[in-house]
C-alpha cells in the first residue's frame, strides 16, 4: 500500500484556506483525506463532533497529552487548545490517501519539520489585514472583541509566512484556488 503525503494548510482565520481545502476535497484525483484537529474549544454554529473537530474538554486534551497521543499540539489561545492526533494520521495513511491539514502556522511548521520531503506546507494569506477584518465581521459568528483577537493573532502569524514552502495570496478565490490546484498536483507528481 502507499504511503500517503501530507498537504498542510495555514492561514490566519477568515483567509478563506478552510473554503479552498473544501475545494480540493471534491476532487478525488487527488485522493486527499482531511485530518480532523482536536480542540478544546466549544463548537460554532453547526460544527459535529468528529467532522469538523474532535471536541475535547481541556482535561481529556490534557491526557492525551500525557498518553503522547498527539503528533503536534499547541494552546492557539490561553486555554484553548488544538493538535493532530497520531491516530488520525495512521487512520488516513493506512487507506494510502494523501492528508490534507487545516491547521494554525506553529503546528503546520511542526508537521512539515517532521515529515519534511513527504510534506508541502502551503500559507494561504489575504490580500490585506483589512480586507481580513472585514471578512471576519461578514461571516457574523464572532463578537467584535473575539474578531479583534483574531486580527491580532493574524498579525503574528502572518510573521511565518515565509517559513512555508509556498504562499498564496487569496484575493480571488478562483484563482487561490487554481494557483493551488497547480502546486499540489507538482507536488502529488514528484
Amino acid at each position: 500500500m502507499t504511503k500517503g503525503k501530507l498537504i498542510i494548510f495555514s492561514a490566519p482565520s477568515g483567509s478563506g484556506k478552510s473554503t479552498i481545502v473544501n475545494e480540493l476535497l471534491k476532487d478525488d484525483s487527488y485522493k486527499l483525506e482531511f485530518s480532523i484537529s482536536a480542540t478544546s474549544r466549544a463548537p460554532r454554529g453547526e460544527e459535529q463532533n468528529g467532522k469538523e473537530y474532535y471536541f475535547l474538554d481541556v482535561n481529556d486534551f490534557h491526557n492525551k497529552i500525557q498518553n503522547n497521543e498527539f503528533l503536534e499540539w499547541e494552546e492557539v489561545y490561553k486555554g484553548c487548545f488544538y493538535g493532530t492526533l497520531n491516530s488520525e494520521i495512521e487512520r488516513i495513511t493506512s487507506k494510502g490517501h494523501n492528508i490534507i491539514f487545516d491547521i494554525d502556522v506553529v503546528g503546520g511548521l511542526n508537521i512539515k519539520k517532521l515529515f519534511q520531503d513527504d510534506a508541502i506546507a502551503i500559507f494561504i494569506k489575504p490580500p490585506s489585514i483589512e480586507e481580513l477584518q472585514n471578512r471576519l465581521i461578514g461571516r457574523g459568528t464572532d463578537s467584535a472583541e473575539t474578531i479583534q483577537k483574531r486580527i491580532n493573532k493574524a498579525e503574528f502569524e502572518m510573521t511565518f509566512a515565509d517559513k512555508f514552502d509556498t504562499i498564496i495570496v487569496n484575493d480571488q478565490l478562483k484563482e487561490a484556488i487554481q494557483n493551488t490546484k497547480k502546486i499540489l498536483t507538482a507536488f502529488l507528481n514528484k
